[in-house]
């Protein structure tokens, strides 16, 4: 009966997102929606690397790769196919497939999870060393031209499936994106609470147990890394149809450690943590950007700093715990309250 009242309070929870969301579409202006869009695309990548890292227990320091995948599947697909249904579904199976060939390689080569964040990271590198260095006109895929540091302009946007005339509308493209974090936060809460989530979160917690009690450690943590990737990819393809543009930017190593700084705020093991704290700190550098006084990357550094000496836990997982502390007291005192009304 709790995990079915569980269930149910997962899909209403998604379900009043998606509803905000069409209510927002209309009553806020063009400029703030569209800022508010670019936030939780952002907001989707940091639920992939809070699945991969905080529950896997996987530091992925790659995280911009799958997401730099998806965005340039998407925008190659969209422009030789002129349809932007398939390209939105190759944007979140190939990352998903690259993410199986080098998971395969890393978890069942027995690479240890230092070496795992250096690999990661390293791919990120050459996709974005790689992708730089296709600006002349040899370098295209179909129609696409690559495009080198310039990027790719001009990307089709989406349109309602399979009919390439019916673009969507900026309000439109910010409830899709809503609604796409609404749906993966439900579905990895599913997962989550399926045997598999508890078996992942299990091998985070003592993976040597974990295989001595007969579970499959390597294909439980492939399989998380390839949920993180598929999620990464999604959110790339819907950066992309933020702006209609993508650059080798997005597997840039700052936009790594962005990830990482937003799971850390937000507090590993828990998946709106870093949802809210991606939200926040993408506001904060918004702003700070457009006064120009102050370094950006200074203060985040100093953010993260802050949280890995002081706060390791995060934002969400000390207000919980603030908050457990709190209520025993409060119940204390009710209990005391209602023992002199009886006298």
């Amino acid at each position: 009966m709790k995990l079915f009242s569980e269930k149910v309070r997962i899909v209403l929870s998604a379900l009043v997102m998606i509803l905000l969301a069409c209510w927002l579409s209309g009553a806020i202006e063009l400029y703030t929606l569209l800022s508010i869009t670019v936030f939780l695309v952002m907001g989707l990548l940091s639920l992939s690397l809070a699945f991969i890292w905080g529950y896997g227990g996987i530091l992925c320091f790659g995280q911009a790769a799958f997401f730099g995948l998806g965005a340039y599947t998407y925008a190659i697909c969209a422009i030789n196919w002129g349809d932007s249904t398939w390209a939105l579904v190759m944007a979140i199976i190939l990352p998903t497939l690259f993410s199986l060939l080098l998971g395969y390689v890393i978890f069942y080569g027995g690479v240890s999870d230092v070496y795992l964040g250096a690999i990661t990271l390293a791919v990120s590198l050459v996709l974005f060393n790689w992708v730089n260095s296709t600006s002349g006109s040899e370098y295209h895929i179909g129609q696409a031209l690559l495009g080198g540091f310039n990027g790719i302009p001009s990307v089709p946007t989406l349109n309602m499936p399979f009919q390439p005339d019916a673009i969507l509308s900026p309000e439109a493209i910010f409830i899709v994106t809503a609604g796409a974090l609404a749906l993966c936060y439900a579905l990895l809460k599913f997962v989550l609470l399926s045997r598999f989530g508890k078996t992942v979160v299990a091998i985070r917690e003592n993976e040597q147990r974990a295989g001595l009690l007969g579970y499959n450690v390597p294909a439980h943590k492939l399989a998380t890394f390839a949920i993180g990737a598929a999620i990464a990819g999604l959110a790339g393809c819907l950066y992309v149809n933020w702006g209609a543009f993508v650059s080798p930017g997005v597997f840039s190593i700052s936009q790594s450690a962005q990830i990482i700084i937003w799971v850390i705020v937000g507090g590993r093991g828990t998946l709106v943590g870093p949802v809210i704290s991606c939200v926040l700190l993408q506001w904060m550098v918004t702003r700070l950007g457009a006064q120009q006084t102050v370094d950006v990357n200074l203060v985040l550094g100093v953010i993260l700093a802050v949280f890995v000496l002081l706060i390791p836990g995060g934002i969400l997982p000390t207000l919980q715990r603030l908050w457990r502390r709190k209520r025993p007291s409060t119940a204390a005192t009710r209990r005391a309250q209602v023992s002199e009304v009886k006298q």
